[in-house]
């Protein structure tokens, strides 16, 4: 028997109505907050995200679905949302337009790594990117959007931010712990040891215990900002302050690539296990000019949907739609007609076979319809239908044509 590829699930029922009303929920409120939806390909080139999320990461180092197609050309199934958006905002020309201009996605993304609970090697993201706003109201904007939707899910979390600077206060803050983690090399993993000359602050998000006690003594961002990044830094907690959400400051909190200024954020839950960041963001304000666009800020997040599947609370159940059904074959057509009808206006299942009246029931209330209408044979005759309320109980036979 074939299988599914190790890593990656069908999402079949009872699973579904969860994945969607995730999807459902978070696009909502996205819309409400001036979002517009926007579709990339899973397939780009290689090279874009070698020059987006970085050569020295574990993502292109290790994790990427990379293959050399047909053509000869050197593409890969994307890993993460953030470079295709870009890449469509710089091909589309938006970035020479000026503006404010603001998307949401959401779609599945592929890494090559052990599976575990709550990460696969294909998974799916919900994610928005906001570009040509600079102010840090839009950085909170976009973390009271990320709370209103676990909040719409029933979901808790903890807020955790973080500043990463910019150009002008981060390359000697780079020095210093540069200096701090040779002093401490021999204590650090070899991940870390190399990502000393590669790529520096991501040794301070290593989750590696003995890494993360020889790192305590390790100089902070937060403690050598310049004076623009600290009152923007100052400007977001006052935000979070008056808005009264709860937050912890983070001060080990790196998104770890050279593009990334500034706002870093993450919503993390204790409830599954050691994978708790359940969204991640933060400001790239370099990204776009990176990937030879004109220099835009931009801010943008994603959150994982598998991550949050088994903490989202659904909605009580309610009934809704139509079970149409027939005891007398002869009725098929009819019931067809009927069923074309009211799908203008209302979600419709049927059953061709013939089934007794207990049958049609249980399954009309298996599939939570609000109304199950069946014609037997004494239906035919008198050209009506038989409709019971599944919720009232009631029950009455309608003149077919007053029925549709």
């Amino acid at each position: 028997m074939i299988q599914a590829l190790r890593g990656m699930k069908d999402i079949m029922s009872p699973d579904n109505s969860r994945f969607v009303h995730i999807i459902e929920t978070a696009s909502r409120i996205a819309k409400r907050y001036g979002y517009e939806y926007i579709e990339t390909p899973l397939l780009e080139e290689t090279t874009l995200f070698k020059r987006s999320v970085g050569e020295s990461s574990d993502i292109v180092g290790k994790e990427m679905y990379q293959f050399i197609d047909k053509g000869g050309h050197d593409v890969c199934l994307r890993p993460e949302g953030t470079a295709g958006v870009v890449r469509a905002f710089i091909q589309n020309k938006l970035d020479k337009r000026g503006g404010t201009y603001r998307f949401f996605y959401h779609g599945p993304m592929f890494r090559y790594e052990r599976p575990q609970k709550g990460r696969l090697r294909e998974f799916h993201q919900f994610g928005c990117e906001s570009f040509g706003e600079e102010s840090v109201y839009e950085d909170f904007t976009m973390i009271l959007m990320i709370k209103d939707i676990f909040d719409a899910l029933g979901i808790g979390y903890t807020i955790k931010i973080n500043s990463l600077g910019c150009p002008e206060c981060m390359p000697g803050y780079r020095e210093r712990l540069v200096t701090h983690l040779h002093d401490i090399e021999d204590g650090l993993c070899e991940d870390c040891q190399r990502r000393i000359s590669t790529n520096p602050i991501r040794v301070l998000d290593c989750k590696v215990e003995s890494c993360r006690t020889q790192l305590q003594k390790a100089p902070l961002i937060v403690d050598n900002l310049c004076e623009t990044c600290d009152a923007e830094f100052g400007r977001l907690i006052s935000l979070l302050k008056s808005h009264d959400i709860p937050y912890e400051l983070d001060p080990k909190l790196v998104r770890g690539l050279d593009y990334y200024t500034r706002t870093a954020f993450e919503f993390v839950s204790s409830e599954i296990g050691a994978q708790s960041a359940i969204a991640g963001g933060g400001r790239y304000n370099r990204l776009v000019e990176f990937l030879d666009g004109k220099p835009t800020p931009a801010v943008g997040f994603a959150l994982g949907i598998e991550r949050i599947m088994e903490l989202a609370k659904m909605p009580k159940s309610e009934r809704e739609g139509l079970y149409l059904g027939v005891m007398e074959p002869d009725a098929i057509e009819t019931v067809l007609k009927i069923a074309h009808k009211k799908r203008q206006s209302e979600k419709v299942y049927t059953e061709y076979r013939k089934k007794s009246l207990k049958a049609h029931l249980k399954a009309a209330d298996r599939m939570q319809a609000r109304l199950c209408a069946i014609i037997g044979e004494d239906e035919l005759k008198t050209g009506e239908i038989w409709v019971k309320d599944l919720e009232s109980k009631e029950e009455r036979r309608i003149a077919v044509n007053e029925f549709v």
